[in-house]
């Protein structure tokens, strides 16, 4: 198998001259190539006057390989393909008494149930929240009426958080075994598109994660594991640094010497029980910041110029990087073309906002969030959940802010570069349900990151043509960007201190998104295999 990189066709080729450009690229005849798949597809829209084209990644067979790779021994777009194959670790026995116990059903822990499942190991899976089509409708009950639940939301039930997003699948994370890979080919066995595998920045929506998401855990139930919703643990037990088990809140206890703490970065108060029971636990950086909401055809126009609305391009995104004069930097996060706010609390007279987009990216605003890093050392020092404490804080204040009845609070960004409030809406309606009240968003934020965030919108208008418009909106507050601690673990991917606990995905700090979270699910699974098989760490 080669690999071809760099092979660039306008933007409106059809399918059928990938074929001939591949067998152009290579010097041979076309009889000579025996099939190609794509790996990858992406395109550079930075060179606003060039025409766009796109750039293919292709792995093939050809009759002969080694004649080839000869012929572009000095080339480095043409090299033999590598091996991506997922290979699992190992088996269960048949006789095998115990049954790990996976806590949290989102991204990580429903990768960590499916590969557990997969080598015959018939997990046990805890979810605190619902099944993800009663949660659906509980969340929708914060959106159009105004009413919580705190056990079933945008953070809590089946999917995780990941659920109500914008299905994003791509990272940065350093991956050397491919397992992201696994997680995408995972994906579309339970019903995502196939471009998933070659888009460059691969996306799903939320209505079509719903039903994958279903499909994926009746796998891990007919391959013998159990999903239980509506299970929330509340304690650990633990015996000479060994844990031995669980307890729920039901008072039953489950005993399994092997539990993958997949929490997600909301379940605080399970937090807290961890560190009441010694549980290593660090705090480490995050984010806090707003929501940023622009009209998409505006971003479109910047991004793309002449190719805006191109039906192959689709809705455009961005990523921006500002640093400060106080030394802090702000950056957008988690952007959703196409797309809308979304209220995120999980937790009463508390507001906190996401962003989320379907598959079809084809809402009328384009939003982001724009937050800016904070640390332990520099701001909210005094121990592992002193993040947690701070987000609380700042969320009870937003809750205020907005009028006390989950509405978030707003401004227009003209108003917030100039320091004035907004009084009324221009020509951007904001998408966050249930509302907004207008006001001053220098309230919700601590100084350093409310000055820090009104430099750096105009540095970003110069990077995106109307970013810094007057009628753009900034929707408050975003402050669960990542876990604000981190449930330390060792290269077993144990805990450092309890043996037989598996902190694994965002909630301990080790994931960032869904396909990171998915790929942790993995290790941590295969972690759990080794300990259980007696295979040592790699």
């Amino acid at each position: 198998m080669l690999r071809i990189t760099e092979l660039k066709l306008p933007l409106d080729h059809t399918d059928e001259a990938l074929r001939p450009a591949i067998v152009q690229r290579l010097g041979i005849s076309d009889a000579d190539l025996l099939n190609f798949t794509l790996f990858k597809r992406s395109y550079d829209a930075r060179k606003k006057n060039s025409e766009l084209q796109f750039i293919y990644t292709i792995d093939l067979e050809v009759a002969d390989e080694a004649p080839l790779l000869q012929k572009f021994a000095d080339d480095h777009n043409v090299n033999p393909a590598p091996d991506v194959t997922y290979k699992v670790v190992g088996h269960a026995p048949a006789d095998l008494g115990e049954r790990p116990v996976v806590v949290g059903f989102g991204p990580c822990g429903i990768f960590a149930a499916l590969l557990l499942a997969q080598m015959g190991f018939k997990p046990i899976v805890l979810e605190r929240g619902r099944e993800v089509r009663q949660r659906t409708k509980d969340t929708w009950g914060l959106w159009r009426k105004s009413v919580l639940n705190p056990e079933s939301n945008v953070q809590f039930g089946e999917g995780g958080a990941g659920t109500f997003s914008d299905g994003k699948l791509y990272s940065q994370i350093k991956d050397p075994l491919h397992h992201g890979r696994k997680v995408l080919h995972e994906f579309v066995r339970a019903g995502a598109p196939d471009e998933i595998l070659y888009v460059s920045k691969p996306h799903i929506g939320t209505f079509r994660l719903t039903g994958m998401v279903e499909t994926m855990r009746k796998e891990i139930e007919a391959l013998g594991g159990e999903v239980r919703f509506e299970q929330k643990v509340t304690d650990v037990l633990i015996d000479n640094g060994q844990l031995q088990g669980i307890e729920l809140a039901s008072g039953e206890q489950l005993l399994s010497r092997h539990v993958v703490l997949a929490l997600g970065h909301s379940a605080r108060d399970t937090f807290r029980m961890l560190h009441a029971r010694d549980v290593f636990m660090e705090a480490k950086p995050f984010s806090v910041g707003f929501r940023i909401e622009h009209p998409q055809t505006v971003i479109d126009q910047a991004r793309l110029g002449k190719y805006a609305g191109h039906p192959k391009l689709g809705a455009a995104d961005y990523k921006l990087v500002y640093h400060a004069k106080n030394g802090r930097s702000v950056y957008s996060f988690c952007m959703c073309p196409g797309g809308t706010v979304v209220a995120a609390t999980s937790e009463p007279e508390r507001v906190v906002t996401n962003g989320m987009s379907q598959y079809s990216r084809n809402e009328r605003n384009a939003n982001s969030g724009i937050v800016v890093g904070i640390t332990p050392e520099q701001d909210y020092p005094g121990g592992p959940l002193a993040g947690i404490e701070l987000q609380e804080q700042l969320e009870s204040k937003a809750y205020l802010l907005g009028g006390s009845n989950y509405h978030a609070p707003a401004q227009l960004v003209g108003d917030f570069v100039a320091a004035k409030a907004s009084t009324a809406l221009g020509s951007v309606e904001p998408s966050y349900k249930p509302g907004v009240s207008l006001g001053d968003l220098a309230l919700a934020l601590p100084a350093f990151a409310i000055e820090a965030i009104r430099e750096a919108l105009p540095a970003f208008n110069r990077q995106i043509k109307g970013y810094a418009m007057h009628d753009a909106i900034l929707t408050g507050i975003e402050t669960r960007t990542s876990s604000p601690l981190r449930i330390t673990r060792g290269a077993d991917l144990q805990s450092l201190n309890v043996r037989g606990l598996f902190p694994a995905g965002e909630g301990a700090g080790y994931a960032g998104g869904i396909l990171s979270a998915g790929v942790d699910g993995i290790r941590i699974a295969e972690a759990v295999a080794r300990d259980i098989l007696g295979i040592p760490t790699p």
